[in-house]
């Protein structure tokens, strides 16, 4: 399972269109506000699509919606190359919103599952840990990839060549296998009883509602803004064939957070709290410095972004005990995108007056408040097998 694992992340994130997509938008006439409009439609289409179809993965098949969503991506993909026009982003953003809405729940629930049927369901933070790295090396290796093939045939070779990536990620989810305790029922019933499941265990359990905050409070910022990197890049000066090699380091960082996980298991709250502070600071200072230098800064803070994510992670998958595993996952990505949501509102509104410097080294506020709250809670994040005990709280 990991290593079909390992090629599905690596082929969904090789698309040679990420590193570029802000500056395509860019030159087809579209300004800040509207780019972030396009955002914030795709963080509102996964919004309205994370919960159920969690719930679907759980009820139906978990291997039938990872293999469907990257077909979405590849159909928004192309609608992009084909059409480069505001409508047709905006439709890309959808079946993009939606491809990410199949595979969130469905794709953490099959890997746990899978792990826990072989009694191997400690690996989860390193497997997964991997398989984020290694779709950061991709995302890095088409950052690297980008700069020449955009200077040999522009944007459409990049698009087309996103296409086909997407349709030999499907081609993968293909040969996945699904391992679970009871066979899902495929009816009306079935689906509405399953996501009651779900929504009773994340209300009803303390700890598995605290576990899914945490996921939101580290994650969503730094998803947001990554979607701003290649334009701060230009802001400091990078031409745009230098762009994604000044993006690639920074998701160099992102890749060796990913791998740093499973050295991370049995962290602390004030040592996840560290790992946010230095984050948080590595990230304003990066920014603020407004030269392509500071970019070193923003590859470490995405570095323990990263790995706080994968830990927070872990964590809920550990605390789930019901038959609703990618239901109740789904709500830590609902929450997710309600938080990048009013994040992408608020940069888009302040870089009407702000340079994205100074707004990059004000989103990293947040993770310095929250440091500093778990860091006064001082309890154990992730207390598995040891002495301490099993505090309650946001942290735990």
């Amino acid at each position: 399972m990991p290593l079909k694992l390992y090629a599905y992340a690596f082929l969904g994130d090789f698309i040679l269109l990420y590193p570029v997509y802000t500056l395509l938008f860019s030159d087809s006439g579209l300004t800040v506000p509207e780019i972030t409009s396009l955002l914030v439609i795709w963080a509102v289409t996964g919004l309205l699509l994370e919960v159920p179809s969690g719930a679907l993965a759980d009820a139906l098949s978990r291997k039938a919606l990872l293999v469907a969503a990257p077909l979405l991506g590849a159909a928004g993909f192309a609608l992009w190359t084909a059409v480069p026009a505001y409508w047709a982003f905006a439709a890309g953003f959808v079946l993009w919103g939606a491809r990410e809405a199949l595979e969130s729940g469905a794709l953490e629930a099959l890997v746990y599952d899978h792990l826990d049927h072989d009694g191997a369901a400690e690996e989860y933070a390193k497997v997964m840990g991997r398989a984020r790295a290694i779709g950061l090396v991709a995302v890095a290796l088409s950052m690297a990839v980008a700069s020449p093939v955009f200077a040999w045939g522009g944007y459409a070779v990049a698009g087309v060549a996103s296409v086909l990536a997407c349709l030999a990620c499907a081609a993968v989810a293909l040969t996945f296998t699904e391992r679970r305790a009871a066979a899902p029922d495929d009816d009306s019933a079935g689906y509405l009883d399953t996501l009651r499941a779900g929504l009773a265990e994340a209300r009803t359990s303390p700890k598995v509602r605290h576990a899914l905050l945490l996921v939101p409070a580290v994650t969503a910022i730094w998803g947001e803004l990554e979607e701003y990197v290649p334009l701060l890049a230009r802001e400091g000066g990078a031409t745009t064939q230098a762009v994604p090699l000044l993006v690639l380091l920074v998701w160099v960082g992102a890749t060796s957070g990913g791998l740093l996980a499973k050295y991370g298991g049995r962290l602390r709250a004030r040592g996840f709290a560290a790992i946010l502070a230095v984050g948080g600071l590595a990230l304003g200072l990066g920014a603020i410095t407004g030269h392509p230098a500071g970019f070193a800064g923003i590859a470490l803070a995405f570095a323990m972004f990263q790995l706080g994510g994968v830990l927070a992670d872990a964590r809920l998958q550990e605390r789930i005990t019901g038959p609703s595993r990618a239901t109740v996952t789904s709500l830590a990505g609902l929450a997710t995108d309600v938080c990048t949501i009013v994040a992408l509102v608020m940069y888009g509104a302040a870089s009407l007056v702000l340079p994205h410097s100074v707004l990059f080294a004000l989103f990293s506020v947040p993770y310095l408040v929250i440091a500093l709250v778990m860091s006064k809670s001082a309890r154990p994040l992730r207390p598995r097998g040891g002495s301490t005990p099993d505090h309650e709280g946001l942290i735990t």
